[in-house]
């Protein structure tokens, strides 16, 4: 019977750190891909600080990216911005392959 305990609990502590891996990965790359879309906006270093933090608050809205990416696409086009919703979604798939790379050579 401890043997089953032993891996429950060996279970629930993977699942536990793989869900806070993939949050980590998704604020890191929320921070990376507001500073690409400040610098399309050429926001200053301190408008660029308040986006990045701006981009992470929006994945709270909803579950998914659809917020991310919506905001985004909101404040680009706003700030007439010839970007796509294409291109955003291309962007937050390389600002996530670079956030899981940071984050696994800092381990």
């Amino acid at each position: 019977m401890t043997d089953f305990k032993d891996r429950e609990r060996a279970e629930e502590a993977k699942f536990a750190l793989d869900e806070e891996t993939a949050f980590k990965i998704a604020a890191r790359r929320n921070r990376l891909l507001g500073e690409w879309a400040a610098g399309e906006m050429n926001l200053t270093q301190e408008e660029t600080d308040a986006y990045k933090k701006a981009v992470v608050q929006a994945d709270f809205e909803e579950a998914g990216d659809e917020d991310v990416i919506r905001k985004l696409l909101g404040d680009l086009t706003a700030a007439e911005c010839d970007v796509s919703e294409a291109d955003i979604r291309a962007k937050l798939e390389e600002c996530s392959i670079e956030a899981r790379r940071q984050l696994m050579s800092e381990n």
